[in-house]
């Protein structure tokens, strides 16, 4: 290990620390605290004694903090076992995911696409009172190397987030139990790998055991009326030749200005050749008031006939130019119009197509049995909602996640899947935070598949109404309807979809954020690469 000469003694025990560790998290972990330490304490004020006991107590830890090391650190270990713990379909080629579910029970993520699961990867939830709640979210904001504004400015590296209070999807520690503040942890390749393959929107589900989907049919789950992407085909092949026209019409009227602005020319000389001659004119006559000698009358008379000959000269070219200018005027009025004509069936035509894109979103429907409501939103914006009949609303219905899939091929009807969210406890149990459970003993286990029939007994209770039929007939892929007893939750707003939380589940996660008002503007320090520590301020709680 070599050292830089000349530092104080507190730097080259921090560039020690930084040569010496090779595991980076305990490396970056001690190198951060000291760092901090040492820039606040300085030699002027500050006991010397005291000093060199601080860094006597220092060197004690960092031997213990080695030893430690060389015995073997359990959260490192564990961080290994998530990274070895990671599966992939290798039966099948992967398709574009649709879901993430999220076990609690087992803390363990599995990625499906429209034929089944195609990763899974151990995780960490949020710990005893800060539980990532049980739930129906989606991804609204995709961050690769993401800083926490809420805790110390941990780093977070691949954030997917999933509520705008603060809970996300992020590469980190796995020490093999819930640890973290109300985030999901996942391991950090398999984070990256899972950011570089979803896209916004995707649907997330935590749910407090591993369940998966199961397809199923039903009259209610509905199929588009017609092929959505056809539509925004055409419209979009309209708004291009709007757009070539306007740029004909554009290109005509440039066009035509330029030949009424030529024509202007000649109109202008003649303008100015009259206006030279009837000055001419008017110097005749005033000479020919106040002369006194035939010789001076005499030419005056000469020059005001010579301005009469020349102002009739040029008046017959002012009428020439006048004549040449003036349907070229109007040709240029009338381009100018053609062009914007064109311009507004450009913007109507544009709009239209937009309007055909953004029918290619995927829609969600909420359907509440404690509002007895159903909304709609669609691209994280609300766009209708209205009362909805549930047959006998008194009676419990459950919390179902149903996702429209791909179309079978050579079939243009939707498939239709299912995942029905419970707590996993009997009705009369007591509700308990998952705690330190180790995901070792059910992290193998798989998934129970959804019973479909609960799923259809939903259905059978709602009546749809015909004006929100209408508004969802162009269903695509991965648009979904959640039938819940449960109401959206306030995390459901401006640019999210449907966030619905379950009630019977502990919520420590969303009750126990820290907000700070100001934690907009905290980063407007420069970042420090190598000392930064990627796990905030404890090793084991964020």
């Amino acid at each position: 290990m070599r050292l830089r000469s000349g530092s104080d003694p507190d730097h080259l025990l921090i560039e020690a620390l930084s040569l010496g560790f090779r595991r980076r998290h305990v490396r970056d972990k001690v190198a951060g605290i000291l760092r901090c330490k040492v820039k606040r304490m300085t030699f002027r004020g500050v006991n010397l004694t005291c000093m060199r006991r601080w860094l006597r107590a220092v060197r004690l830890a960092v031997a213990g903090l080695a030893a430690l090391i060389a015995a073997g650190n359990h959260a490192a270990a564990r961080s290994g076992w998530g990274e070895r713990s990671v599966e992939a379909i290798e039966l099948r080629t992967a398709r574009h995911p649709i879901m993430a579910i999220i076990s609690l029970r087992n803390q363990r993520i599995t990625v499906y696409d429209a034929e089944g699961w195609i990763l899974r990867a151990p995780v960490s939830s949020g710990q005893k009172g800060r539980e990532t709640p049980a739930g129906i979210y989606s991804v609204i904001q995709k961050v690769e190397h993401h800083y926490s504004n809420l805790y110390d400015d941990a780093y977070m590296p691949h954030m997917q987030r999933i509520t705008w209070s603060g809970i996300a999807l992020h590469g980190g520690v796995l020490p093999g139990h819930p640890a973290s503040h109300g985030c999901v942890r996942m391991p950090f390749d398999f984070a990256a790998r899972l950011f570089d393959a979803t896209t916004m929107g995707i649907r997330v589900i935590v749910a407090p055991k591993d369940i998966a989907p199961v397809e199923l049919t039903h009259p209610a789950l509905l199929q588009p009326n017609s092929d959505p992407g056809a539509l925004a085909d055409a419209r979009s092949a309209e708004a291009q030749e709007f757009a070539r026209n306007a740029v004909q019409a554009r290109n005509a009227a440039q066009t035509a200005v330029r030949e009424a602005m030529r024509a202007m020319v000649p109109m202008r000389t003649a303008q100015n050749l009259k206006l030279r001659a009837e000055a001419q004119f008017a110097h005749a006559e005033a000479t020919l008031g106040s002369a006194i000698s035939a010789e001076t009358k005499q030419q005056a008379e000469r020059d005001k006939a010579q301005a009469l000959a020349k102002m009739a000269e040029v008046q017959v070219q002012w009428d020439a130019a006048q004549a040449d200018l003036q349907p070229k005027l109007d040709a240029a009025t009338s381009a100018h119009e053609a062009a914007a004509a064109a311009e507004t069936a450009l913007a109507a035509a544009a709009e239209a197509a937009r309007q055909a894109a953004r029918e290619l979103e995927p829609i969600s429907v909420l359907i509440s049995r404690k509002t007895q409501r159903l909304y709609i939103r669609q691209a994280f914006k609300p766009i209708f909602d209205s009362p909805i009949i549930i047959k006998d609303p008194d009676r419990p219905i459950g919390t179902h996640v149903f996702t429209a899939i791909e179309r079978s091929s050579g079939n243009t009807n939707l498939r239709w899947s299912v995942v029905s969210l419970d707590s996993g406890r009997p009705p009369t149990a007591i509700v308990e935070p998952y705690g330190r459970t180790r995901a070792t003993s059910v992290g193998n286990a798989e998934p129970i598949p959804t019973d479909p029939d609960s799923a259809r007994a939903a259905l059978d209770r709602i009546v749809i109404p015909q004006e929100a039929m209408d508004r969802i007939a162009g269903i695509v892929p991965r648009s979904s309807l959640i039938v819940t007893d449960e109401t959206m939750s306030s995390e459901t707003g401006k640019a999210t979809d449907f966030v619905v939380l379950l009630s019977g589940e502990p919520q420590g996660g969303i009750k126990n954020r820290r907000r700070t008002p100001t934690s907009a503007f905290r980063y407007a320090r420069p970042r420090l690469p190598y000392w930064r520590s990627p796990f905030g301020k404890s090793f084991f709680s964020w």
